[in-house]
């Protein structure tokens, strides 16, 4: 076999490095995360699903107590680089087993006299020697199991490997994590923290494309032994559901306890583009020791994700299962289910208070007693607060609570019709509740002639399952405006934007009456609702997409930011930066008059940053002859069956400034060396002749060194393997 001199090699080998130049930046995706969590004081690995994840650098967690390190990268590998890998491994296959038999053949042959009674022991070298096979073995072979050739979703084709070490301390519930790499950061996906001890199935791999026809061909096949899993509750279970496939958990239960099974599905993976529905439509069963089915829950109220209640009637075994509604199922269908005797609060009264105000906030729900449930502090800022109660150490499922600035008052009963309205005087937000099914509250306030009266209900956003309906009527009964549904752009991830909204000019001085009610006549102690009755309260909200960025040193970007203008507000919003850190700056930009977005472009004038930076972004505008400033949300873009569109929020804007020019020191350098005499893996290479023509074009020979050099780098090819590749290479010219 022929060598190549050092200096052809690495002429050869920089071919390759002239076709990425060309190549567009990627903003890293991540598609899913699995497991989405992990208990307080332990450590484990995850993975995250996506693409643009190459030279991830830096995984970072929200919050504080969790910490995070790459720990490797899977790429999605092409049919070459398949080949590539299975001749190397055949290649290293074939070395081990010769050693092998050598060694088998010493330890049978008759031994030799020694003078020392004692064997030498084997040197550290030549146990290393031995085991570098083994683990570059098992390394392939993990990588050649992952390789889909035609994966279903190709954006959650590459992989990160990341280990997770969560504190004893950390705050439990929702964080947010996300993937840096040399030229971006990604889009966050939800992380949570647990209390309880947790299971993990083994991860999918990898789903494949179905063909029409031959969808059999594409389901999971998943061992016998895999189906079902006994665990001991309370825990957290986490899992994938494959295409067809149901998954069954089985522990103990004893009579009388109170058990709360709840899911984590479309809250994990908040969208999926091409998926109808957009998301996992998680369906949870439950049933006793003879399989008779004792309880089942589709959607939780308006949520996709199931939650089961369930008072054990006995001793005994129990199995819950999961699947997706119409049996979908892909890597990025993940979910997390907790069950056990935990605190959950199916509702609060009232959903908010004044701004500093204190009272009693009553609670209903499962395995409350003795729990405490803390408000908001007296100084947290207007808007929406989220608290949940304390049972013996364990946290409930957070809930929404208001936080307002106008007067406030309750509803009083009777107060069913216009003849029984409960008398307010405005501005006045009311804390009330559709009591039960058909039930409509009325309130009557005096009025104006020329006066706009806004009637704003919030329910829906705040958790609650009423889906509010309003309409105003004056003395006489004449209805002047109605309304069901309003748009809000601050939902997030609601799929029904239930609470009703109106804003009307009153056509003369006298007495209105302001009516709501249940769109599908329900009701019931949950039913709470706050309506809102004043004038107008001009004001504005901002979200800015998308919540990263990657851009070159001393360059700009731009970002797309909405203005949610509210009761009216038309005034022009001036757009900068809060604080920038050392070297970035802003353009001038504003939102004029209606308009309700507008491009945001920031500059940079550094070179690179040490890593990503977070930057925030504000708006202001007179109001009143007063400046009112508001920070814009950091959000993402997701659209929602073609049509909804949702600015999901996230905790922060991340900005990361690169130097396009700076590429990383190789994990690995080819050793130029002479050949070994004993070599056990190579490939022999016969130029061809002088006068031959060339078998391939340069670019398919410089795509070959480029293969060659990727995983030769990921430590997937022996030094030997890859110098008589590249030879081939060479001799191919």
């Amino acid at each position: 076999m022929r060598k190549l001199p050092r200096l052809a090699l690495v002429g050869l080998v920089s071919l390759w490095t002239m076709v990425p130049a060309a190549r567009a930046q990627v903003r890293p995706y991540i598609g899913y995360v699995y497991p989405a969590g992990g208990q307080q004081g332990t450590t484990f690995q995850i993975r995250l699903g996506g693409q643009g994840q190459e030279d991830v650098t830096v995984v970072l967690v929200s919050g504080s107590g969790v910490t995070a390190k790459v720990v490797d990268y899977y790429r999605r590998l092409n049919n070459q680089e398949l080949q590539l890998l299975n001749e190397q491994l055949k290649e290293l296959k074939r070395a081990t087993s010769a050693v092998a038999s050598a060694r088998e053949s010493m330890m049978t042959s008759p031994a030799p006299p020694t003078i020392s009674a004692t064997a030498p022991e084997q040197t550290s070298a030549e146990l290393g020697q031995e085991e570098f096979p083994r683990k570059l073995i098992a390394r392939i072979e993990s990588r050649i199991r992952e390789f889909v050739q035609t994966p279903a979703a190709a954006a959650n084709a590459s992989l990160t490997m990341v280990e997770v070490t969560i504190a004893p301390d950390a705050d439990p519930g929702a964080r947010e994590i996300r993937l840096a790499t040399l030229h971006g950061v990604s889009n966050p996906l939800p992380f949570h923290v647990g209390q309880v001890p947790e299971f993990s199935r083994k991860p999918m791999l990898t789903s494949t494309l179905h063909v029409l026809g031959k969808e059999a061909q594409s389901l999971r096949k998943r061992p016998a032994d895999e189906i079902e899993d006994r665990i001991t509750v309370p825990c957290t279970v986490n899992g994938q559901i494959a295409s067809g496939e149901v998954n069954r958990y089985r522990f103990e239960a004893r009579k009388g306890q109170r058990l709360v099974i709840t899911t984590l599905g479309r809250q994990l993976v908040p969208f999926l583009a091409d998926a109808v529905p957009g998301w996992f439509q998680p369906v949870l069963a439950l049933y006793d020791a003879k399989g008779k089915e004792v309880a089942y829950d589709d959607d939780y109220r308006f949520n996709p994700d199931p939650t089961i209640f369930y008072e054990v009637p006995q001793d005994g075994e129990y199995v819950f299962e999961i699947h997706d509604s119409i049996y979908r199922g892909r890597e990025d269908f993940v979910y997390r289910i907790t069950v056990g005797e935990l605190p959950f609060a199916t509702s609060i009264f009232p959903l908010g208070r004044r701004v500093g105000e204190r009272g009693a906030i009553k609670m209903k729900g499962w395995n409350l007693e003795e729990a405490e449930l803390t408000p908001p502090a007296q100084d947290a800022p207007a808007g929406i607060q989220w608290i949940a109660a304390n049972r013996k150490g364990f946290l409930s499922n957070r809930v929404p609570f208001a936080w307002d600035t106008l007067p406030e008052c309750f509803e009083r009963e009777p107060n069913n019709d216009p003849a029984h309205a409960q008398k307010v005087t405005l501005p006045i937000i009311i804390n009330g509740r559709i009591g039960k099914p058909d039930d409509w509250d009325v309130f009557q306030f005096t009025g104006k002639s020329n006066d706009t009266i806004v009637a704003e209900v919030a329910a829906r956003r705040l958790d609650s399952p009423l889906d509010s309906v309003i309409k105003l009527t004056d003395a006489k009964g004449t209805v002047l405006a109605f309304n069901d549904d309003h748009e809000d752009l601050e939902s997030g991830l609601n799929t029904h934007q239930a609470d009703s909204y109106l804003m009307v000019k009153l056509p003369a001085d006298g007495t209105y009456y302001a009516h709501i009610g249940d769109t599908a006549r329900q009701g019931g102690e949950e039913y709470g609702y706050r309506l809102r009755l004043s004038a107008p309260q001009p004001d504005f909200a901002l979200r800015v997409v998308p919540s990263s960025v990657g851009l070159r040193g001393k360059s700009t970007a731009t970002l797309s930011v909405y203005a949610i203008r509210k009761d009216g507000f038309t005034g022009p919003i001036k757009l900068g930066l809060k604080d920038p850190p050392r070297g970035f700056s802003s353009f001038p930009s504003t939102l004029l008059t209606t308009q309700t977005v507008a491009r945001f472009t920031f500059k940079c004038d550094l070179a690179a940053t040490k890593g990503p930076v977070t930057l925030s972004v504000v708006g202001s505008a007179k109001l009143g002859g007063k400046e009112i400033v508001h920070e814009a949300v950091p959000a993402e873009d997701r659209m929602q069956a073609f049509l909804w569109r949702h600015l999901v929020p996230a905790s922060d804007l991340k900005v990361l400034v690169f130097d396009p020019s700076y590429q990383p020191p190789p994990r690995r350098i080819a050793r130029a060396r002479p050949p070994s005499t004993n070599a056990t893996v190579g490939t022999n290479a016969t130029p061809p002749a002088a006068d031959a023509k060339p078998k391939f074009t340069k670019q398919q020979i410089a795509g070959r060194l480029r293969q060659l050099k990727l995983l030769f780098e990921e430590g997937l090819l022996t030094d030997d393997f890859y110098e008589v590749k590249v030879a081939e290479c060479e001799a191919a010219q």
